[in-house]
């Protein structure tokens, strides 16, 4: 299937009565895994509060829109609840949608967003997006509230955009049962839990889950913005900067990363699983 784009409408003009609408499984070869995002091409923004009707009607952990801009397209991502500064399962659900759907001989493309210019690449059959490293500081004092609402207590806490409690094993950071209300009270914008690769996943450097219930998202099955400060943490820790990660939620994904500096490449494939459109009421 293949869309024409139309360049940005005027400010003053109407909403359009239908938009598209793409459902893909990102981090994932197979339907029903990763993290599933929706996307909507738009010709020009549609107002705030409506993109935000639009991704609470779809009550997936992102709803992506995207423009045409002079460098690509611009991007912005919605949780159920509120607008994001970075998301990296719906960028890459975004470029997939643009690759596959809309521009198929497509081999690059640049989003600009809130994080600055973000480009995502093919790479075999898989997607490569390259986003801003957000290295964690260690933080020195005991964080029992933490603890608390994790069920677990972490051998070490950081801190990013979120903060991220460490643990010995995988299979501590598998049964975790958090209390997200105790997460919810938490000043940060989620919370990483990670380990090394152990036992069942000893395939994989590192495993994480990732709780964001601030942002509507209580947990959210795979986090690409997670792995700016993963893939950091673990380059360090393990003394080299290609890593293989596993996100262990009930649906689960793997992200191949790359340490590149103050960047890091995030790679991972994509499934789409639903096209369809949008219709929007008169009075929206």
């Amino acid at each position: 299937m293949s869309l024409r784009l139309s360049p940005p409408a005027s400010s003053t003009a109407s909403l359009p009565a239908e938009i598209p609408l793409y459902q893909v499984d990102a981090f994932t070869n197979h339907p029903f895994g990763g993290n599933p995002a929706a996307v909507c091409p738009l010709g020009a923004w549609l107002p705030a509060p409506l993109m935000q009707k639009i991704a609470a009607e779809n009550n997936l952990s992102e709803t992506a829109f995207f423009v045409p801009d002079a460098e690509g397209f611009a991007l912005r991502w919605f949780t159920p609840t509120t607008e994001v500064d970075l998301c990296g399962h719906a960028t890459l659900a975004s470029a997939f949608v643009l690759m596959t759907e809309l521009t198929p001989e497509r081999k690059r493309v640049v989003f600009s967003t809130r994080s600055g210019p973000l480009v995502v690449e093919r790479d075999g059959d898989k997607l490569t997006m390259d986003f801003p490293a957000r290295p964690p500081t260690k933080l020195s004092t005991p964080f029992p509230v933490l603890a608390a609402a994790l069920g677990k207590t972490p051998s070490a806490v950081w801190t990013a955009r979120s903060l991220v409690a460490v643990f010995d094993d995988a299979e501590t950071v598998r049964g975790l049962r958090p209390d997200f209300s105790k997460i919810s009270a938490l000043d940060t914008y989620g919370v990483i839990a990670t380990a090394p690769g152990t036992g069942a996943d000893a395939d994989v450097d590192c495993v994480s889950r990732f709780f964001a219930p601030r942002q509507g998202v209580p947990e959210d099955p795979v986090t690409g913005s997670a792995h700016c400060t993963l893939t950091p943490y673990w380059a360090a820790r393990l003394g080299r900067t290609r890593l293989r990660a596993r996100q262990v939620s009930a649906r689960g994904g793997e992200i191949d990363c790359e340490l590149n500096g103050d960047r890091v490449s995030l790679s991972g494939n994509a499934v789409l699983l639903i096209r369809g459109t949008l219709r929007l009421p008169a009075d929206a």
